[in-house]
């Protein structure tokens, strides 16, 4: 998997995209003391249900896969 230049900033954009959308959705409620981890492993799962993004293989699951993920998803998005 081949980083992106400004995944951090991508991985944030995801961040707060995907809590809007899964909140928009009715899905989720996130609290001020979910960590990240947990906000992008939910945010991942939802997504890849929802057809936005393709699922990584059950073998390459990993925080850093999820992470890369989300930021290719966040490059695509609307400014």
């Amino acid at each position: 998997m081949k980083k992106l230049k400004n995944e951090k900033e991508l991985v944030k954009k995801a961040i707060e995209t995907g809590i809007k959308y899964g909140e928009a959705r009715g899905v989720v409620q996130f609290e001020p003391t979910d960590s990240a981890e947990v906000k992008i492993e939910f945010i991942y799962r939802l997504l890849v249900h929802d057809g936005l993004i393709q699922p990584l293989p059950n073998d390459q699951i990993s925080q850093q896969g999820m992470r890369h993920k989300l930021a290719l998803w966040a490059s695509k998005l609307p400014e």
